[in-house]
């Protein structure tokens, strides 16, 4: 049965209420298990009933991360390729009817853009286009990868949707991850996307399917916070996890938590989601999967992200740019959005170190063909 067809088995109303029945002895229950939990565990931790949970969550979930991935953090960067888009995502500071300027980089110009991230220590970086075929195709990334490879152990990639056989084109290359996110499961997703491909939802719910029938190391899901009810958005993404889980089972898999932030052009946030309310799903995520990779990228502030790392997640950006060529030409007009920590890469990794642990700049995993 493809996910598909398993997601229209389910209507976003009745699990959203689902959700919001559940009491305290649902979320015992959930705490209380040695492993093995299940979706319906997934919606009492993302429940309301939850949050005077959320010390005792935040302790496991801490606990269950050491016993898994020890006490190392993996540091990422993302290079931005370019900003041109076909897609009218009218939370995207990138969205086509926005009159800021375009650029898509030569190969000469993401040559200088490495040689300042290698400068940092980076040795994982995630490419990131708009969606635009016309500009950053298939070929131009075969290109990039090609250019690229020698200077990073692990190289993940966020674009637009492809068909299995180019994920399999850019795995010979070196591609190790591809992130793509929904960015709402809900019924409003095409009130978020009026024009370009990616108004086409069932294709887009599809492409990790594409990615995995493709033999790729690594998927990333999420949903974008501040479209509609986190919760919802959030047992759906479970409900994909699962799903893939158990087709893909030699792939890896992580979740990302992107929080609606400023940019030209775009809408304020739908629904308000508070740093309790993301550190209740960064938790529930860890307690319901001992095993994924979580993600915290400089959308959150300072404070957030340093207190996140006791909480369960295991990837973090730093000195980031949002921009194609920001990191030898602060344009600031380009940027997809506003970022919200602008610490440096050493600067983070300083107070990686500070809370006891270890900043991890390379991928072993790949590095050891694992």
């Amino acid at each position: 049965m493809s996910f598909t067809e398993i997601y229209k088995q389910y209507d976003w109303d009745e699990i959203k209420t689902q959700i919001y029945e559940k009491d305290a002895s649902h979320v015992l229950a959930a705490l209380s298990k040695k492993g093995g939990r299940n979706l319906n565990d997934l919606m009492a931790l993302l429940s309301p009933a939850a949050a005077p949970f959320l010390e005792q969550m935040a302790n496991l979930s801490h606990e269950l991360t050491q016993k898994r991935f020890g006490k190392t953090l993996q540091m990422y960067i993302p290079l931005y390729l370019s900003n041109k888009c076909s897609n009218n995502c009218i939370y995207c500071g990138f969205r086509n009817n926005n009159k800021i300027k375009r650029i898509t980089l030569t190969l000469d110009q993401i040559m200088d853009e490495v040689k300042v991230i290698k400068s940092y220590g980076f040795d994982h970086v995630l490419l990131v286009t708009g969606e635009s075929k016309g500009s950053a195709g298939i070929l131009y990334f075969e290109d990039v990868l090609r250019l690229i490879r020698p200077y990073f152990s692990h190289i993940s990639m966020e674009v637009q949707p492809m068909e299995q056989v180019d994920y399999e084109r850019l795995i010979k290359l070196g591609l190790n991850t591809v992130l793509v996110y929904q960015e709402t499961y809900g019924k409003k997703y095409h009130e978020f996307h009026p024009g370009g491909m990616k108004s086409a939802f069932f294709y887009r719910l599809e492409t990790p399917d594409r990615i995995g029938s493709a033999g790729m190391h690594k998927i990333g899901l999420g949903a974008l916070l501040g479209l509609d009810d986190w919760r919802a958005d959030s047992w759906f993404t479970g409900l994909h996890l699962n799903y893939l889980k158990k087709r893909y089972w030699k792939t890896k898999f992580s979740v990302s938590f992107p929080r609606l932030r400023p940019a030209t052009g775009v809408i304020e946030p739908r629904v308000i989601v508070t740093d309790k309310d993301l550190a209740q799903m960064i938790c529930a995520y860890r307690i319901f999967d001992e095993n994924l990779e979580l993600s915290i990228s400089t959308r959150e502030s300072v404070k957030f992200r340093d207190n996140a790392i006791k909480m369960g997640i295991t990837s973090i950006s730093a000195g980031s740019r949002t921009e194609p060529g920001g990191y030898t030409a602060d344009t600031g007009e380009l940027e997809q959005f506003a970022i919200n920590d602008n610490r440096s890469p050493d600067e983070i990794a300083c107070m990686i170190a500070s809370k006891g642990y270890e900043p991890v700049w390379k991928d072993w995993d790949i590095h050891y063909g694992i």
